[in-house]
């Protein structure tokens, strides 16, 4: 059976977007998983400002990579994110998500995307669905 790591690292191969965002994983393993990327000027929107799918695109990446990280298929069902504080350009932030309920075929994920401060700038939570496919 593949590790997490080997898991996300195939995933992020395949993953045109993730890489288009400038996506790091930092820490990955079954039911979590922690990214980095830097907000750039083309992901800003008219106030100047990180549109939210960019912060929803983070967060959802990093759903992905913790649920997959068990070795079976996983695929998001339902999300929902909050915005709490906008985000500059140029502005360091990571995502950090983390399994709050694994069962035999749905899991419940709770994301969180800060600053290098450790501000929490939005929260994330995800379902997702485990399917009988083994990566």
């Amino acid at each position: 059976m593949k590790s997490a790591s080997e898991i996300v690292q195939q995933m992020y191969d395949g993953d045109a977007f993730s890489q288009w965002l400038g996506i790091k994983v930092v820490e990955v393993r079954p039911g979590f998983a922690k990214l980095e990327m830097t907000i750039r000027e083309e992901m800003c929107n008219g106030f100047g400002i990180a549109h939210g799918g960019i912060s929803y695109s983070l967060a959802d990446s990093a759903l992905a990579f913790a649920a997959n990280g068990h070795g079976r298929h996983a695929l998001s069902i339902e999300t929902s994110i909050s915005h709490h504080k906008a985000i500059q350009a140029n502005t360091r932030i990571f995502a950090q998500a983390e399994a709050i309920k694994e069962g035999r075929s749905v899991g419940v994920y709770q994301v969180f995307i800060s600053n290098e401060s450790a501000e929490t700038l939005a929260s994330f939570k995800g379902t997702v669905l485990f399917k009988d496919q083994n990566w």
